[in-house]
């Protein structure tokens, strides 16, 4: 079982930053992947940026391209999401997602709100 807590959400005006930390119980070098999505009100959860084992390969989804970046640190377990030009369209709940080549574990979420 695989346990994650993300932090670092918070409200913003348009065009700050803000960065999301997720702490995973196990080692994120084991894992297959991990991923931040979010889910805003009425909308369907996306892809926000996925990264696998050693940081090898980072997938981002279109919206947040060139604004937001994944990175990963082995010693603490830890996947971050640095969130860059905010827009009030990237409010939403952020979640983070584990995956040990078994299955999904997900953390209950960050809310980042972005005023305009």
């Amino acid at each position: 079982q695989v346990q994650l807590v993300e932090s670092g959400g918070g409200l913003v005006q348009a065009g700050g930053s803000l960065r999301l930390s997720c702490v995973a119980s196990q080692s994120i070098f084991a894992m297959s992947a991990m991923g931040w999505y979010r889910q805003a009100p009425g909308k369907q959860r996306e892809l926000v940026a996925s990264i696998t084992s050693g940081g090898g390969s980072t997938k981002y989804g279109d919206s947040v391209k060139g604004r937001f970046t994944i990175s990963g640190d082995n010693a603490k377990n830890t996947v971050y999401l640095a969130m860059n030009s905010l827009k009030p369209e990237d409010t939403a709940v952020y979640m983070c997602s584990y995956n040990d080549y078994h299955r999904d574990y997900w953390g209950q979420g960050t809310q980042v709100t972005v005023s305009s």
